[in-house]
């Protein structure tokens, strides 16, 4: 067998506890295996080949060989594998021994493994099966490690494109200035929160930065708790506001697989009018899912309990790009203040120009709603881990009234409200509210256009660049089709296209992009869909939608 070209990698990251990790300074490949000669102890490797392996050193060690993901590791021509934990074992001759041997002889098949230190199984790639790695990014493009080009459809925290310069270049300029806490005088804090300003109804006057949409929304239910001096908390079924403990108390997306619903936890129906308690045909459907609320509300009064929050994406996204019907906040609002209560909106997947008719997406409920606290993440800092907490005078006072200081250690840092400034500088100069708009109208209209060709699309729903498709296993009882879904999705990554799933039955493919997402891509991305549930039609055939054409 001849000897394959071997490429050391550098580590990208290290283990710190033990078994200690090994790299080989001298590298020797035989006919039986590939020989470590003397290693020092330093860093980990990976090795890719088919082959018995021979590793040199001065100790019986315990050895983790980790992927490029996550350590260093070495590269026979294109092909890489990571390593499981193994224990060596003695066999010292068989490809050559330096200062002692041990062999392995494993397939790289069997060593693959994506949950290496310092990994857990709990944080998932996409495409666990055959994961990207990607190296770059340019507006609405990713570009993995072999220079291939992915259309990036589901990336809402690149919110004005990928590494887009002027926001780099306001980050890098800070950066090489000041970059402290918000204990000190700085025109950037005072500067954003009055651009941030410039963008909410007049009462939304007050603000505190964070670093991520769950401190935000973890501050919100503090903020919440403090004005009206009560616990309770209703949400809407499926929702998602964080990982925080606060948050996951609050998320049925988190709870149920969980702790379960706490006793202060009240869940409202989802206002899906697609397949939720009413549908797209009831006369009131914003009215009816508003009284479902009215009815929690009025439980919870009745065992002696008192409502401090009501917190609603103000398009539920994790629960499959849901549109709540218009009018909805607004007679909510009514029964949540009535309560004693606030209302929550929660902006962090669909603020910031996405729905396009609006720069926020509570304002498609009309202009006469304005919520309590309104909450911002991801979209907010394109990437730089930025938040905001938007609230009137009267909570923010309330809160003051503890005596205790809010702080938060970066939040509101001179380079993070740079990087906020740019995205909104960026947002204007460019356009993209009123871009996002004009694009996703045509992505609506072609996905419509394939909702009449292909029955498995049940519904196509969304706004601007939030859009949700929902694919069916049966236009009757319209049985989520998962299985049809992520089929899909693995097509599309073959395409060179990133698209995802959402909503409980995880069939809704999501869309919500770059801002810079084109009418060429819109095009695109629906022509590729076309010939995969073409494809499906003529081959797969694995539910009653895709065995009937119209």
């Amino acid at each position: 067998m001849g000897a394959p070209s071997l490429t050391p990698i550098p580590a990208k990251k290290h283990c710190p506890k033990e078994p200690p990790w090994v790299w080989g300074s001298h590298l020797s490949l035989g006919s039986k295996g590939v020989t470590w000669a003397c290693a020092e102890m330093s860093k980990a490797v990976a090795f890719a080949n088919d082959l018995n392996f021979s590793f040199s050193s001065f100790l019986p060690i315990t050895f983790l060989l980790f992927s490029h993901l996550y350590g260093g590791g070495l590269e026979a021509g294109k092909h890489r594998c990571a390593l499981q934990p193994f224990v060596p074992s003695r066999n010292c001759g068989e490809g050559g021994c330096g200062c002692g041997g041990w062999t392995f002889p494993f397939r790289s098949s069997d060593m693959v493994s994506t949950s290496c230190c310092p990994h857990s199984d709990s944080c998932r790639l996409f495409y666990p099966e055959d994961p990207i790695k990607i190296v770059r990014g340019q507006g609405q493009y990713l570009y993995d490690e072999q220079g291939a080009e992915y259309l990036d459809c589901i990336n809402n925290v690149a919110h004005v494109g990928h590494c887009h310069p002027l926001v780099v270049q306001a980050a890098h300029g800070q950066n090489q200035v000041l970059n402290t806490n918000s204990r000190y005088l700085h025109d950037n804090i005072v500067d954003y929160a009055q651009r941030l300003s410039e963008t909410l109804p007049q009462k939304l006057c007050v603000f505190y930065f964070l670093n991520s949409g769950s401190e935000a929304n973890d501050l919100a239910l503090r903020l919440a708790r403090q004005y009206t001096g009560h616990w309770d908390v209703v949400v809407l079924d499926h929702a998602y506001h964080g990982h925080l403990s606060s948050l996951i108390d609050i998320s049925p997306y988190k709870f149920r697989d969980l702790d379960g619903q706490k006793e202060w936890v009240h869940v409202a129906p989802l206002p899906d009018t697609y397949r939720g308690l009413y549908r797209e045909d009831h006369p009131n459907p914003a009215g009816a899912y508003a009284g479902e609320v009215k009815r929690v509300v009025n439980s919870v009064q009745e065992k002696g309990r008192k409502i401090a929050a009501f917190f609603v994406e103000s398009l539920p996204s994790v629960a499959g790009q849901i549109m709540p019907p218009a009018g909805y906040f607004r007679e909510v609002a009514e029964h949540i203040h009535r309560a004693g209560g606030l209302f929550v909106a929660d902006e962090i997947q669909v603020g910031f120009g996405r729905v396009g008719k609006h720069f926020w997406a509570f304002q498609l409920q009309g202009e006469d709603f304005v919520p309590d606290i309104v909450t911002m993440g991801k979209s907010i800092g394109n990437g730089h881990p930025v938040a905001c907490v938007a609230t009137t005078q009267a909570v923010a006072r309330a809160f003051e009234a503890t005596g205790v200081e809010y702080f938060n250690t970066f939040g509101g840092s001179p380079v993070s409200c740079a990087v906020g400034l740019a995205v909104l500088h960026v947002l204007e100069k460019e356009q993209l509210q009123a871009h996002a708009a004009s694009v996703g109208s045509v992505l609506m209209e072609l996905l419509r256009q394939q909702k009449a060709k292909h029955p498995i699309i049940g519904d196509v729903r969304g706004i601007g660049l939030f859009i949700g498709v929902d694919l069916i296993k049966d236009e009757a009882t319209r049985k989520p089709a998962t299985e049809e879904a992520n089929y899909m999705v693995s097509r599309l990554k073959e395409n060179y296209i990133l698209l995802s799933t959402d909503g409980p039955g995880r069939n809704v493919l999501k869309f919500k992009p770059p801002m810079c997402f084109s009418v060429d891509n819109a095009r695109h991305v629906v022509a590729k869909m076309d010939t995969i549930l073409t494809d499906m039609e003529e081959k797969v055939r694995s539910c009653e939608t895709l065995r009937l054409r119209p």
